[in-house]
């Protein structure tokens, strides 16, 4: 049913009215012969303005969600989400090979963001994971594209931004797991520089890792932190009592948030509070823990509507990555939030591996913070343009799927096979038919 809604991104800013429409593929395939803009969008978490298109038609895949498993690969229609994925397969064993803060992600929308989560330093993206997709491209055919066939346009998808064409269906391979448990360890550093020095040598032995940070915190404690680190628990990891509910998924029950909350509510004393509640219950030495897989990769989840806390205004979501020579540039970004007096109050820290041969994939080998601040916050644009500026000269970039705000006129250097991204758009999308107000906006 096509109908006129206000959309945003997940961090409620830069809203448009588009045409919402939730089709199967023929009538997706009938629709294209009208050469209106469209884009996909899956449950809307990308907090930026990728999934959605003023004027246009933004394409809901909430019809496609055909599930099956086969020797480890699971074969996913774009609509199927990792929640339900999980909930599906993890009490046979099976475990995503890739997921981000949230369950409520699709598997088009994990792709054509190409994720990434606590263990891209070990594991990669999702889109490593993919053995091969379907693509509805812009004149009405379905291209089955891997890694080996048509290769280009497959890791042009890839973090692609929907913007090749729609993916219908894919292949992933799964991870076997004996428990539904994470063994996780908590500790606690009073700098930024030493939590760091601990991230480089702990990832070496750890599947999973991230770290909060204090974006308050000044002084000889600039970015105090709680790092977070774990992998799959073994059989011999769970008490008795555990083993009983060896494969069993619990899902954290959800609260509902307020509908409406002022703006102004995070500011610097709240947030101040918080993190400092948030440091002091950390434990003081390492601590081992069993926790269950929504708890350790999802505590957001927890709280439905999370995401209105920041009131009308919405929020940023800021997230670059440097390489490892730039790693000096995190606490100097972290010393600049603390400079401006900004309250931020979720941020996070983790370190990437290689990175893939993804376009446009945000990941590459080094660092990469991720910062919640209000959309409100006085001087927050020159602030974080001023940011991107050093991200650039550092050889570093900003993930497009958090993005609502940068010059199109850094995309060239932060992402350094974009022509190559553009050859295959033009080649298989020449009318541009596949747009979101991300590309109109950076001229993708």
């Amino acid at each position: 049913m096509n109908s006129s809604t206000k959309l945003s991104g997940w961090g409620r800013t830069a809203w448009s009215e588009t045409h919402l429409l939730s089709v199967d593929c023929d009538e997706l395939v009938n629709g294209l012969a009208e050469q209106e803009p469209m884009i996909t969008r899956g449950l809307g978490r990308s907090y930026g303005d990728c999934a959605v298109i003023a004027g246009g038609q933004t394409i809901k895949t909430n019809t496609w969600l055909d599930m099956s498993m086969e020797n480890g690969i699971l074969t996913a229609g774009s609509g199927v989400t990792l929640e339900s994925i999980i909930e599906q397969w993890l009490p046979h064993g099976w475990f995503v090979p890739v997921t981000p803060g949230t369950r409520f992600v699709t598997v088009g929308g994990a792709i054509a963001s190409d994720i990434h989560g606590k263990n891209h330093h070990k594991d990669g993206t999702f889109g490593a994971h993919v053995v091969q997709l379907n693509l509805l491209i812009a004149n009405g055919e379905v291209l089955t594209v891997s890694p080996q066939v048509d290769s280009e346009i497959f890791w042009a998808t890839v973090g692609g931004m929907g913007l090749t064409g729609v993916i219908i269906s894919a292949k992933i391979r799964m991870i076997q797991v004996e428990t539904s448990r994470m063994r996780t360890v908590t500790s606690r550093y009073s700098n930024v520089h030493d939590l760091m020095s601990a991230m480089i040598t702990s990832d070496r032995e750890n599947k999973y890792s991230v770290a909060w940070i204090d974006m308050l915190a000044k002084g000889k404690n600039l970015g105090r932190a709680v790092l977070s680190v774990g992998d799959h628990a073994s059989i011999s990891d769970l008490s008795k009592r555990d083993r009983k509910t060896l494969l069993d998924y619990f899902p954290k029950q959800r609260i509902h948030s307020p509908k409406w909350f002022p703006n102004g509510l995070l500011n610097n004393l709240t947030v101040r509070l918080f993190n400092e509640l948030w440091f002091q219950k950390s434990p003081r030495r390492p601590k081992i823990a069993i926790q269950t897989v929504s708890k350790f990769f999802h505590p957001l989840d927890g709280v439905e509507g999370w995401n209105r806390m920041y009131g009308s205004a919405g929020f940023i979501q800021y997230q670059f990555v440097v390489p490892e020579s730039a790693a000096h540039l995190v606490p100097e970004i972290i010393e600049m939030f603390v400079r401006a007096k900004c309250p931020v109050f979720l941020s996070v820290l983790k370190r990437f591996g290689d990175q893939n041969n993804g376009l446009l994939s945000f990941p590459l080998k080094g660092w990469t913070l991720a910062v919640d601040v209000s959309a409100s916050f006085y001087g927050l644009s020159e602030l974080l343009d001023e940011m991107d500026s050093r991200v650039v000269e550092a050889g570093g970039r900003i993930y497009l799927s958090k993005d609502s705000r940068m010059d199109p006129y850094y995309l060239g250097a932060m992402y350094p096979r974009l022509n190559e991204f553009l050859a295959v758009k033009i080649r298989i999308d020449p009318d541009h038919i596949f747009t979101s107000n991300l590309s109109l906006r950076l001229g993708l």
